[in-house]
């Protein structure tokens, strides 16, 4: 099942080939690869803009290895925010879908429909996952959390 990083994928080489050699655009740090696929988290979208309410496309150049793969920033400041406390900017559940986390199985997030609750992000699949989340948020992310253990890293 896919998992934040799995989101979008680019071929190393496309990225690269554009953009200059990979220690420059990297820095040295060690990303995930499968293949010749470099993972992309939360499709490209800057973890920290989530919590301004305005998410923003990430870029290439602005980014930081976590968790497996490479997150992508719209600013140096931003990626430095991100690096100084990259817990407070992750999507919770690994960015699954919460509300499938809150019945118990795993379903892909959504970058593009989400939530910020008490200063976590909340990714959904679809915007009708949004909807049944959002009836019952703290019961929701109480049942996430409660499944989230048996779930993962499965």
């Amino acid at each position: 099942m896919p998992n934040i990083l799995q989101r979008r994928t680019l071929t190393a080489s496309a990225l690269l080939g554009g953009i200059g050699a990979a220690a420059g655009l990297l820095g040295g740090a060690r990303i995930a690869l499968a293949g010749n696929q470099l993972a992309v988290a939360i499709s490209g979208y800057d973890a920290t803009s989530y919590q301004s309410g305005t998410p923003q496309r990430g870029v290439a150049r602005y980014n930081a290895p976590y968790n497996g793969g490479v997150w992508f920033f719209a600013s140096e400041g931003t990626r430095d925010l991100f690096k100084a406390d990259p817990a407070r900017y992750v999507p919770q559940f690994d960015g699954y879908c919460a509300w499938a986390a809150s019945q118990g199985y795993k379903a892909p997030g959504n970058s593009e429909v989400w939530r910020v609750v008490e200063g976590k992000l909340y990714l959904q699949v679809h915007e009708q996952a949004q909807q049944m989340w959002l009836r019952d948020v703290p019961g929701n992310i109480a049942k996430g959390d409660m499944n989230w253990p048996r779930m993962h890293p499965f």
